[in-house]
């Protein structure tokens, strides 16, 4: 069975939504630089881990684990909080936007598309920021 695992060191960035802009008598529809600058890092750290091997065709499942930094603004009482997991994070990005950055990214990597991910799971916690994903055949 095949598996692959990556980790993207910093600051995780949720899937920002479509931007639009008037050119003349048409709309363009673009991505904003903070989510495209992200996504190719994504992409480049998912290539790596999957050297020389062809993007997978079968079922997945996919575990995305993201870390995020506790705002600098905290007490230390409640960084201490935030550290042994009594206060969750609940207001940076949701955590479904997060996990489309990642599989967006994966897409024509490590598999062909996302629709074959037919489990995810997902942890959103405080901690030192980055992103680890595991992803692996479905048994």
């Amino acid at each position: 069975m095949f598996q692959i695992t990556f980790k993207v060191e910093g600051t995780p960035v949720p899937k920002g939504r479509p931007r639009f802009a008037r050119m003349g008598k048409f709309v363009r529809t673009y991505t904003d630089a903070k989510t495209k600058t992200n996504e190719d890092t994504i992409k480049q750290i998912a290539s790596i881990a999957m050297g020389a091997s062809k993007p997978l065709e079968t079922a997945l499942e996919a575990f995305i684990y993201i870390s995020l930094a506790i705002p600098p603004s905290y007490s230390k009482k409640r960084r201490e909080a935030c550290l042994n997991g009594s206060e969750k994070p609940i207001t940076r990005g949701d955590i479904d936007n997060f996990c489309k950055q990642i599989m967006d990214s994966c897409n024509g990597i490590i598999y062909v598309d996302d629709r074959q991910i037919i489990e995810l799971h997902s942890t959103k916690v405080y901690g030192e920021p980055f992103i680890e994903v595991l992803i692996k055949e479905a048994e």
